[in-house]
């Protein structure tokens, strides 16, 4: 699974879980937030990361610092272009798929202080 399709499986698996689709492919110079989502009143960018099948040991490696930075410098820039959300709570979650293993979705993965 990669590319559209996985992110069309992520975006399903959080909309059955409540939460409201707004974007998808976020992409701006400073770079791409795979997609954006409500839940509830908090605003939600999820990076989605198709996992091998070689196990789920270690996903906290899988997102450096680095893509960290571009994730939340983009998020910056799409609250200053949708200034309708700019008073929003914001938290960076990230969605992991696995061939024939359930989506898992790692809630506030990361923050602008990590």
């Amino acid at each position: 699974m990669i590319g559209a399709e996985g992110e069309s499986q992520a975006a399903l698996a959080l909309q059955e879980k409540g939460m409201q689709l707004i974007g998808r492919n976020i992409r701006y110079k400073t770079g791409e937030i795979d997609l954006v989502l409500l839940d509830r009143e908090d605003l939600v960018f999820v990076e989605v990361k198709n996992w091998p099948a070689n196990g789920l040991e270690n996903l906290e490696y899988m997102i450096t610092q680095k893509k960290q930075r571009r994730i939340i410098e983009t998020a910056k820039y799409f609250l200053a272009v949708h200034r309708k959300y700019k008073y929003r709570s914001i938290r960076f979650d990230i969605v992991f798929l696995q061939p024939g293993e359930p989506v898992v979705h790692l809630v506030s993965a990361f923050t602008e202080s990590t």
